[in-house]
């Protein structure tokens, strides 16, 4: 797979603004790793050899107070084990749901300033990737309904 999908376009983004701000989010993640971090030329880590975990895990660990402080939490994580329903050569290095107690909530950490400085080893991390909102509901339900 060869299509890079690592920050939104300005219409994906558009769509997400429009939907409502006051309600709580869930964001599902799906994250392949480059091999190697690909990181500025001018940034401080470029040229160390990074692997895309390990510049993802600088991500989380520079992002996540951010994250935490607006109330973001992750609720589920798993690890992907194979592809049932869907291209037999698509995989994900990292899968999970965070969620966000509104959508002002997500909107305040893509701003903040720690967050744009923390996202540039998502950046060099990220061979492509999914985020797709979704309203948050209950497993109440029977069946898949």
């Amino acid at each position: 797979m060869t299509d890079r999908h690592v920050d939104p376009e300005r219409a994906q983004f558009d769509a997400f603004k429009a939907l409502p701000r006051d309600t709580p989010i869930h964001m599902l993640n799906l994250v392949r790793f480059r091999a190697e971090a690909a990181y500025p030329a001018d940034h401080p880590l470029a040229g160390k050899r990074l692997s895309g975990a390990e510049a993802y895990a600088h991500y989380g660990r520079d992002s996540g107070p951010v994250f935490e402080r607006l109330g973001g939490r992750v609720v589920w994580r798993g690890t992907m084990e194979a592809m049932v329903i869907g291209p037999a050569d698509e995989r994900w290095d990292a899968v999970f749901v965070a969620q966000y107690p509104n959508s002002g909530a997500f909107m305040a950490m893509v701003t903040d300033p720690v967050y744009r400085e923390a996202v540039v080893h998502r950046q060099a991390a990220v061979e492509t990737s999914r985020l797709i909102r979704c309203a948050p509901g209950t497993a109440e339900t029977k069946g898949f309904a």
